[in-house]
């Protein structure tokens, strides 16, 4: 570890330390309160619990009032059955007309208690999409972090093997002054070096790459720097049988499934209430008033006012309706026979992607343990190399080869350590535990 840090360019560790340091939970709280597909779903979400709120208003009967006047301006004639005729022009005369008017759906087959219920499963269903988001952002946010990890690692990597052909270019230096190495040897040595310095500059800008990839899906502004932990922690304590047993009941996407399964149940039985008769209570308070200035039938009153209440009951009977009751049954039955299939098939699919997940974990940690195991060897070697190099008992290719393979045991062991940071979050994922491990 020393060498890689004496070996960073001072102006870069200036600019480091700088950068503020992002931890992985400061990374998925961003994330859940920036991300926009949860704060979409969020809103879905708020949307659903409105409507609850309002349920109960389905029981409540309607209350609506209504006021018009009328002017009128009419030329009448008119001719009696003894044959008098009467006329008159410009007959002026208004109408005021005013009521109140109540309605009160007291019995439609039980339709509004299934919609109140099923209003409640629309709000968990809500909460559960949400949840399912917030899970798959997190498994996001997870995976792209600890990617900027990696490539951090990497970087390291590629600083020791620069490190490396730097005492290369020292011995080789050393040996050709006193007469006992040759110019190729610091040609290669140099040569090594800079094509090492041209993989540092890529891979610093890989890293920044997959910063802006993490800054997208935090929806922070973009070319926002800072800088993360160096190291992947892997959680060595996952039980399959813990996972077989609680997955069910955590995994998000199997939970929404179910829901969806009760909300198809309740818009069947919601179908089947157009079957039942509606009962309707009504009542109304009418007030009318008409003044005529004119009339020229004496019969004609001059004023005519009426005001009262009125009520009653109406029963509506469903008879015949071109069979649209009947075919909307039917496809709600299918909609729930569809998510019986779908919710079984999400079911006998998570068992298969438990095992499949457990044993790629399992097969990860063992091949870390393999790849921690191969880079102490691989340094061993290299030490012991560039001990021979320095007494002048080995070539360069001998020495070239030990960087290799130290190069090569980098790789994987970085490899190994993401790809187990991987697996352990997609068993984590599938058992709906991400948040609780963080």
């Amino acid at each position: 570890m020393k060498l890689l840090i004496c070996f960073v360019p001072m102006a870069m560790l200036h600019t480091l330390h700088a950068q503020p340091l992002l931890s992985l939970k400061e990374a998925i709280a961003t994330t859940l309160q920036n991300n926009f597909d949860i704060q979409l779903l969020r809103n879905d979400s708020a949307v659903y619990a409105l409507n609850n709120s309002f349920a109960k208003s389905a029981f409540l009967p309607r209350l609506n009032a209504s006021t018009g006047i009328l002017f009128n301006q009419n030329n009448q004639r008119q001719k009696l059955a003894d044959g008098t005729k009467k006329e008159a022009n410009n007959i002026r005369s208004h109408n005021v007309n005013s009521s109140v008017n109540l309605n009160w759906l007291v019995f439609d087959g039980f339709k509004m208690f299934i919609t109140r219920d099923k209003l409640q499963e629309y709000v968990t269903l809500g909460n559960l999409v949400l949840k399912n988001q917030v899970q798959n952002s997190i498994a996001q946010v997870i995976n792209t972090y600890y990617g900027i990890v990696k490539e951090k690692q990497q970087l390291k990597a590629i600083e020791e093997q620069m490190s490396l052909n730097e005492e290369r270019m020292k011995q080789a230096q050393k040996k050709l002054s006193v007469g006992l190495g040759a110019k190729p040897e610091l040609l290669q040595a140099n040569l090594d070096l800079n094509a090492q310095k041209a993989n540092r500059l890529k891979q610093l800008a890989l890293i920044d790459q997959v910063k802006e990839q993490l800054n997208q899906i935090m929806a922070v502004q973009a070319g926002t720097q800072y800088e993360v932990y160096d190291t992947i922690p892997i959680n060595r304590n996952i039980k399959m049988g813990e996972i077989l047993s609680t997955a069910e009941q955590n995994n998000t996407d199997l939970l929404v499934s179910a829901q969806n399964k009760r909300i198809a149940a309740l818009t069947l039985r919601e179908k089947k209430a157009d079957r039942f008769p509606t009962v309707l209570l009504q009542s109304a308070y009418n007030f009318s008033r008409t003044n005529n200035q004119t009339v020229i039938n004496a019969f004609t009153p001059l004023l005519n006012q009426n005001f009262g209440l009125n009520y009653g009951a109406t029963v509506t009977i469903p008879i015949f309706n071109n069979n649209t009751v009947k075919r909307q049954i039917k496809e709600a039955a299918l909609d729930v026979n569809y998510q019986q299939l779908l919710y079984d098939y999400k079911k006998s699919n998570l068992q298969a992607a438990i095992h499949i997940a457990f044993k790629n974990y399992v097969m990860q940690m063992e091949t870390l343990d393999l790849e921690e195991e191969n880079i102490k060897l691989a340094k061993e070697n290299v030490y012991v190399s560039m001990e021979r190099n320095r007494l002048g008992i080995t070539n360069i290719l001998e020495l070239r080869e030990s960087q290799k393979s130290l190069e090569d045991a980098y790789n994987r062991l970085i490899a190994a350590r993401y790809a187990t940071k991987q697996a352990e979050t997609e068993l984590l994922q599938i058992n709906g535990e991400l948040l609780q491990e963080l």
